[in-house]
């Protein structure tokens, strides 16, 4: 027993300390062998041939990376070197042009306006005007003051006549950049939600201000959209039917190639102008200096008043902020269900996008046909009644391949959701691209059943 007490004590050390001796010894030895054969084939002329062929093949399977990469560096020092406000472009025709819109509409700011004309604009190009134009911006890169480029946002976004009573208070000229690309109706969700931040009536119920933006690829604004100053100015006399209040604003300016606009602001409180101009209305960290955080006229205390103080996400996460808003506008952004609270002016957005009647249905993506096809594969009925009750036509609305809510109700087996569609109105005989009717999705899912339970009772047979 003691013996064996022993023998396995030093086999258990062996396990815990590593191999023996001998073994050691002898993987030493192979290991030497293997190396030594490695090193005699690799500088072999057969290893050198097989070296040779396969670093030819790693550089012609690498040419086209480095190809595409290299042209991609070339481009981008290309990109990177031109001013950000003067470049080449090319138009329909192909004819290669240097785009300076940007720039001449500075250079008439800096030579067509008073000096002490203050240029409203969205902040991106706020140091633009102030260097190039000589100009006062309402708002510019600094945007540490969350709180007054929300104010800016709002002013933007509102409608057309709510807007010009803020904005005569403060502005006697509005630049706006246009013509696709990176103009301000690209910008403008971001203008809409930094507003309603500060000012939540703005987009009422939806911190992601869906309802402002436009409906399809054509363009056609949602009706917030369609009311608000930003809209009318772009806009003005380049759409059918769209134009600016002429009691209100001017157009001044169009550069030549229509990137940039800029109008008039009429009828600009010269009491408030006044007020602003004071020397002893700035608050400024000590007298005589640059920083002055400054203040807004007596006749935007109102809504100065209204707006909610907003804190930065990182004082969310801290406890702080409008907690609120926080999270309704991270279920938003994250495409979760929302509330019964702001449930209703969802609807109302989305009732834009709902066809008149049920011939004049376009068969188009929409964020309609989205939320239906979303809110039918969730079996959200209640979301479907309160759809139904604003937007009765809704019914009607067809995907861009002809299909509709009852064929996803048949195709995601929602049998009470077909019989709310139903009785809500909704045509049983129309058929999509393919000439197929939402029935005939469930007929044909039970001929494959009679099929299948046919072919096992044979085979049971």
């Amino acid at each position: 027993k003691k013996d064996k007490k022993d023998k396995d004590v030093k086999v258990i050390k062996r396990a815990k300390w590593g191999l023996s001796e001998s073994t050691k010894k002898e993987l030493g030895a192979a290991y030497e062998k293997a190396e030594s054969l490695f090193f005699l084939l690799y500088n072999s002329i057969p290893g050198r041939l097989v070296r040779v062929v396969l670093a030819v093949y790693m550089c012609y399977a690498v040419r086209p990376y480095a190809v595409e990469f290299n042209e991609y560096c070339r481009r981008l020092a290309q990109g990177m070197s031109n001013p950000s406000i003067v470049y080449k472009a090319q138009l329909n025709n192909g004819q290669t042009i240097i785009m300076n819109d940007y720039l001449d509409a500075y250079f008439w700011l800096r030579d067509k306006t008073p000096k002490d004309a203050r240029v409203m604009a969205w902040w991106d190009y706020g140091y633009q005007i102030t260097g190039i134009s000589d100009r006062t911006t309402i708002a510019d890169g600094n945007t540490w003051n969350h709180e007054h480029i929300a104010t800016l946002g709002k002013m933007f976004a509102s409608p057309e006549a709510e807007s010009h009573d803020l904005v005569r208070h403060v502005a006697d000229y509005v630049l706006v950049w246009t013509g696709g690309g990176g103009d301000d109706l690209a910008k403008s969700p971001h203008m809409a939600r930094i507003g309603n931040s500060v000012y939540p009536g703005l987009c009422p119920g939806d911190p992601t201000c869906r309802m402002f933006g436009f409906m399809d690829r054509q363009g056609t604004p949602t009706p917030m959209m369609e009311r608000s100053m930003l809209y009318k100015l772009i806009m003005h006399n380049r759409r059918p039917g769209v134009t600016a209040n002429e009691t209100m604003w001017r157009e001044v300016y169009s550069s030549k190639y229509q990137k940039v606009r800029i109008f008039k602001v009429l009828k600009v409180s010269k009491k408030s102008r006044n007020w602003l101009a004071d020397p002893a209305n700035r608050i400024c960290d000590a007298p005589g200096s640059w920083y002055c955080v400054g203040q807004y006229p007596e006749a935007l205390q109102p809504l100065i008043s209204s707006r909610v103080s907003f804190k930065q996400l990182e004082d969310f996460n801290r406890g702080g902020g409008d907690s609120k808003y926080q999270e309704q506008y991270m279920k938003r952004m994250a495409g979760e269900s929302v509330s019964n609270e702001d449930r209703g002016a969802m609807m109302e957005f989305y009732k834009a996008y709902a066809p008149q009647s049920k011939e004049g249905a376009a068969w188009e993506n929409t964020e309609l046909t989205t939320h239906l096809w979303n809110t039918i594969k969730a079996n959200d009925l209640d979301g479907m009644k309160a759809l139904l009750k604003t937007a009765p036509t809704a019914v009607h609305t067809r995907s861009q391949d002809g299909r509709g809510p009852l064929w996803w109700a048949y195709e995601f087996g929602r049998p009470e959701m077909r019989k709310l569609l139903i009785s809500a109105g909704v045509d049983k005989d129309a058929k999509d691209s393919r000439g197929i009717k939402a029935g005939d999705l469930e007929a044909g899912g039970e001929k494959k059943k009679k099929k299948k339970k046919s072919k096992k009772k044979k085979d049971e047979m």
